[in-house]
């Protein structure tokens, strides 16, 4: 789930709102800030993680600083992650986080590197005169792309992940994905699940590999979904050991959430 700042900065209250009536115990999300003032010089994902009683989170900065406008990499002296038991300080960044109800273990984060050149996207803006965005094609530079995993007491862990939107970049950083998922999988011996925005049509994401994709929904855009780019993916769950979950448009963001619940 993607959550995207407007113009005026969110609303905290539509937020909670929003995340609260979700109802669930692990949630992982894409484009969150950290301290900009864009939203409020607000902990986005901590935010969230009190929405839903969260007690463990972590935000992972893919930059320091806002998209689009002035930004940098990390440096080697700024922290990778953030969570709720961090003392270390950052300054305004931007990423992805999850928040959890189930505790934490064991945090990780995995650099995917970003494509030298970008490309012109279609991005919807806000519209002073209309409840559907306008749509506007600008020429996007990619920034750094990670993921973070959180290893869960119930035998799971949960990798979030915010893919490259340039074609073969992304299906490079989904391969070396999957294989640094399994390997934390085996160490722990849990059961793994690859969610996030892959910035993939469907199927590409599982083809020619044993993943499945547990979730076939059409995420984006949110007022109309016609792709779907959001998935949770797992490779050792059955049929008989989940359900899909169907959500109504957040309110908050341009990318319809998607869920499961495990059944045994």
């Amino acid at each position: 789930m993607e959550i995207p700042p407007n113009k005026s900065g969110p609303s905290l209250a539509a937020l909670h709102k929003a995340i609260a009536e979700l109802s669930t115990e692990v949630i992982a999300v894409q484009e969150v800030d950290y301290n900009l003032p864009r939203s409020g010089t607000s902990n986005q994902i901590s935010e969230i993680a009190n929405a839903i009683s969260a007690t463990d989170w972590a935000f992972a900065p893919s930059i320091i600083g806002t998209p689009g406008e002035k930004w940098h990499k990390l440096s080697k002296s700024e922290p990778k992650l953030v969570t709720n038991n961090s003392s270390e300080q950052l300054v305004g960044s931007y990423g992805i986080g999850i928040a959890s109800t189930i505790k934490v273990l064991r945090w990780h984060r995995l650099e995917l590197g970003n494509s030298p050149v970008g490309m012109p996207l279609v991005v919807p803006t806000e519209s002073e005169t209309s409840s559907r965005p306008k749509i506007r094609a600008i020429y996007v530079h990619d920034e750094p792309r990670l993921a973070i995993a959180a290893t869960l007491e119930n035998g799971f862990t949960i990798v979030n992940t915010h893919l490259s939107f340039v074609p073969g970049v992304n299906l490079t950083q989904l391969k070396k994905l999957k294989r640094w998922a399994l390997e934390i999988g085996k160490e722990s011996k849990t059961k793994v699940l690859l969610v996030g925005d892959l910035n993939l049509p469907k199927n590409l994401p599982i083809a020619l590999s044993s993943w499945r994709s547990l979730v076939t929904k059409n995420t984006y855009p949110s007022w109309g979904a016609k792709i779907q780019f959001d998935y949770i993916l797992s490779n050792q769950l059955n049929t008989n050991e989940f359900r899909p979950i169907t959500f109504a448009p957040s309110g908050i963001s341009d990318h319809l959430p998607i869920g499961i619940e495990t059944l045994n």
